[in-house]
């Protein structure tokens, strides 16, 4: 066979091909290319097709790829039922529906496989289409985790372990990032470098995953209050990138010491009695031990702090620590405190014995104080300020006067420094008797009881007349004496008399006993009476307008400015009749109403 012969047949094997393919048909699919579900929930994969020519036995089949072997998991043909296969890491959690799109419950991480929908129709041909399940769990908070070797030293030549960060099933992998002082660290594997990282990832049996990243560094001083954290960060549906991050830790660093500071603790000025605290640190880690002394000479501390109880004035002096750390032995680390000690003497008052004058004498007293600050002296009865300048002066006692009286020390400066003494004065004299109050009984026969309250010292006697069931009693500077008797017929008319005497004189006092109805009846009466005073002065009121009244209307009269001129008055004075009554109007009638108004008679008229 020649070569143009050759050449022709095979031209004619490519057009009955193309002529068969042609006449063959086509099945055109439509599926998701991918679906996304996340961990226990249910996914649904669609697929729809179309065939040209149409058939009527048409197979829809589903397929799983698994080692780049496909398994089919369900099929149906149409119009027919749906059935799944067995054996399968499907089986009976997928279904197939009438529309055949794919079901399949409770998914697994271990069903994130590529799905194959396959079209069988007859003549038309074979069609499929591939749809990518994505499967999502989001991973617990991770855990960040201190190691348990001991302190890390600042200095040294090889990276040592910060912390362990684990977060566990999540899918698909997370992955981890470190933070120090909430910035990113980059991401390092080189354990060649200073700061790196080593993670490890586990793929449990149940396909979730274990994320590990542990942290080394060589750490400065700087990192001494520096917090470390870690983050997960995660895929969801719909492309979202989330996070979750872990507890903080901060590492125990060791450095060496620069400087050294002597802290007092007392927020306030010092004063006797108070605890006193006082701390020695310095800027490295650990603390070194610290000397104490005090004026140079050496006093005990426990830890860096020396504590005095209950201080006194002659604590104040001049305090100071000193140490040595044996990583940097040139430095000096020392530190001072000037402690003062505030305090106030006891308050000084003269005279010192309580004081017992007579009624109308005069008293004094002074009060004195030191202090290790400007202070302050008062003298007070109760809430009452009486002097300021320490000096307390009274004339012409009453006995209003007696009583407790203080001298109150005070250090403004130091809040709670003060003092207070206190005298009592007595006065002496002739007893007084307070304004008797009326006894008020409910009838005659009742019992009643009545207060009689004295001033006077020594204390007076009490004698009642009538006498009855008496108590005596002290309230404040007063006596009281109690008594209750029957309120005869006697008692309301006379009363009950109260006397009091001691050795300087006596008072005595009348107490009226009096029926409560009549106090009533009495009240009544005056305001009835009240009442009835009102009634004529308004009375009196009324008339004088009246009488001014009719003065005026005289008077308008007279001067002709009233509409009933003299031509009416002259034609009533001839006895004209209106209305069946006869008016008559004489001169004398006028002058006497002229009289009666003070008035004289018009010259008019």
């Amino acid at each position: 066979m020649d070569g143009i012969t050759f050449g022709r047949m095979s031209l004619l094997c490519t057009l009955l091909l193309w002529a068969l393919q042609v006449c063959s048909g086509a099945v055109t699919m439509k599926v998701a290319p991918k679906v996304e579900v996340l961990k226990d929930e249910t996914a649904k994969l669609p697929c729809s097709y179309t065939v040209l020519p149409s058939s009527s036995n048409t197979i829809v089949e589903w397929y799983i790829e698994e080692q780049e072997t496909r398994k089919r998991v369900a099929f149906r043909s149409e119009g027919g039922e749906a059935k799944s296969d067995e054996n399968t890491p499907l089986s009976g959690r997928v279904t197939i529906g009438e529309d055949f799109t794919l079901t399949i419950t409770s998914v697994q991480p271990s069903d994130e496989l590529i799905f194959y929908c396959q079209v069988t129709a007859g003549p038309a041909g074979v069609g499929d289409a591939s749809t990518m399940l994505k499967v999502f769990l989001a991973p617990e908070k991770p855990e960040l985790t201190k190691p348990s070797s001991q302190a890390i030293s600042v200095g040294e030549t090889t990276s040592s372990e910060i912390g362990t960060c684990v977060t566990m099933n999540g899918h698909p992998q997370p992955r981890i990032i470190w933070f120090k002082d909430d910035q990113p660290l980059p991401e390092v594997k080189d354990r060649h470098e200073k700061t790196y990282m080593i993670p490890s990832v586990v793929k449990e049996a149940s396909g979730l995953f274990t994320i590990k990243s542990t942290l080394y560094m060589q750490p400065t001083k700087a990192d001494k209050d520096s917090l470390f954290q870690c983050t997960v960060e995660y895929s969801m549906p719909g492309d979202q990138i989330k996070q979750k991050k872990s507890n903080s830790i901060n590492i125990n660093l060791n450095y060496p010491s620069e400087t050294a500071t002597f802290h007092l603790l007392n927020n306030n000025a010092v004063k006797e009695g108070d605890t006193v605290t006082m701390k020695c640190e310095t800027d490295g880690n650990p603390q070194p031990d610290f000397d104490f002394t005090k004026n140079g000479e050496e006093i005990i501390g426990l830890s860096g702090v020396v504590m005095l109880k209950s201080v006194k004035r002659t604590d104040t002096g001049v305090y100071m620590c000193s140490a040595i750390d044996f990583d940097n032995i040139d430095a000096e680390l020392k530190g001072e405190i000037t402690l003062t000690v505030n305090y106030m003497d006891p308050l000084s008052v003269t005279p010192v014995e309580p004081q017992v004058v007579m009624l109308g004498d005069k008293v004094e007293w002074q009060c004195k104080t030191k202090a290790s600050a400007p202070h302050t002296v008062q003298w007070r009865k109760g809430s009452e300020v009486l002097s300021q300048d320490g000096i307390l002066s009274i004339g012409n006692v009453s006995y209003d006067n007696a009583g407790e009286y203080m001298c109150i020390g005070d250090v403004p400066s130091v809040p709670g420094l003060t003092a207070e003494a206190s005298v009592n004065l007595t006065v002496k004299g002739k007893p007084m008797i307070e304004a008797p109050v009326v006894g008020m009984v409910g009838k005659e026969g009742d019992m009643v009881t009545l207060k009689c309250s004295a001033y006077g010292y020594p204390a007076p006697q009490f004698t009642w007349n009538p006498s009855g069931k008496e108590s005596v009693s002290v309230e404040g500077n007063k006596i009281v004496s109690t008594v209750t008797l029957q309120a005869t017929a006697e008692v309301m008319k006379n009363g009950v008399t109260c006397e009091v005497a001691n050795e300087h004189g006596k008072d005595s006092k009348a107490f009226q006993v009096a029926l409560i109805k009549a106090i009533d009846n009495a009240n009544r009466a005056d305001q009835q009476q009240g009442g009835s005073s009102g009634v004529v002065i308004a009375v009196v009121v009324c008339v004088l307008v009246l009488l001014l009244l009719v003065a005026l209307i005289y008077f308008l009269n007279k001067k002709s400015k009233l509409p009933c001129g003299k031509k009416d008055k002259k034609e009533v004075a001839t006895g004209e009749v209106n209305n069946d009554i006869v008016v008559e109007m004489k001169a004398d009638k006028a002058n006497e109403e002229a009289g009666l108004l003070n008035k004289r008679p018009s010259t008019e008229q």
